[in-house]
């Protein structure tokens, strides 16, 4: 199957559909999770078909921005691959890439396993690490009207999933409930090691943080 002959309309549908979406979850964030996929698929015995559509639809109708609704995404990709005829098997596995990528937080179990899965998750995880990481944070609290810190509310490890979705927690929060939590849920050999670098970023980055917030320096 010729990976090209999709690729190519499948970008350019995922830059229309994304045109107006959010600062961390526009284009460019797909983007940057396809190239990571494919660095990752490099070194892993997986279809460059499947990853590579997978990473560019993984966040095609994300749920946080449809009210939680977490069908909307996969009908969607759906009924578009199934328009420029891709075959059925290489859809449903995109389909299962897009319903079990996401970090849910609660500890849910992952329903789905595969090595194609392995890396497109792997490479979204990435892109929630290190600078990048850091600026997608921020600015998704910016768009929620999160404050930044508020020392006296403590960050919470043990929410469900329900919790998880419909915390309005600081964003600084947000980096020991969910951050500070994926280099030790990377699936790849490629993907853990970036995974540290840009971890040990991020905790440089909160130690001049706090730094600051308390002036002294």
């Amino acid at each position: 199957m010729d990976t090209e002959l999709y690729i190519a309309p499948t970008m350019t549908f995922v830059k229309e559909q994304l045109k107006n979406a959010e600062g961390g979850h526009d284009w460019f964030h797909i983007e940057r999770v396809y190239k990571n996929a494919l660095l990752i698929a490099k070194d892993e015995d997986v279809d460059q078909l499947v990853v590579a559509l997978g990473a560019l639809l993984h966040d095609i109708a994300d749920s946080k921005f449809h009210d939680g609704d977490e069908t909307v995404g996969p009908r969607i990709a759906r009924e578009f691959l199934f328009g420029i005829n891709v075959d059925s098997a290489v859809i449903e596995h995109v389909i299962q890439i897009i319903e079990n990528i996401s970090f849910k937080g609660g500890n849910e179990a992952q329903k789905f396993k595969s090595s194609e899965l392995d890396v497109v998750q792997d490479a979204d995880r990435l892109d929630a690490l290190g600078a990048i990481g850091i600026a997608r944070t921020f600015n998704y609290g910016g768009f929620k009207n999160r404050t930044l810190y508020n020392p006296e509310i403590k960050p919470n490890l043990t929410m469900t999933t329900s919790e998880y979705k419909a915390s309005n927690a600081p964003t600084i929060n947000h980096f020991y409930e969910k951050l500070l939590l994926l280099k030790d849920r990377m699936n790849t050999r490629t993907g853990v090691k970036i995974a540290n670098d840009r971890h040990k970023y991020m905790i440089l980055f909160l130690k001049q943080f706090y730094a600051e917030w308390n002036g002294e320096k």
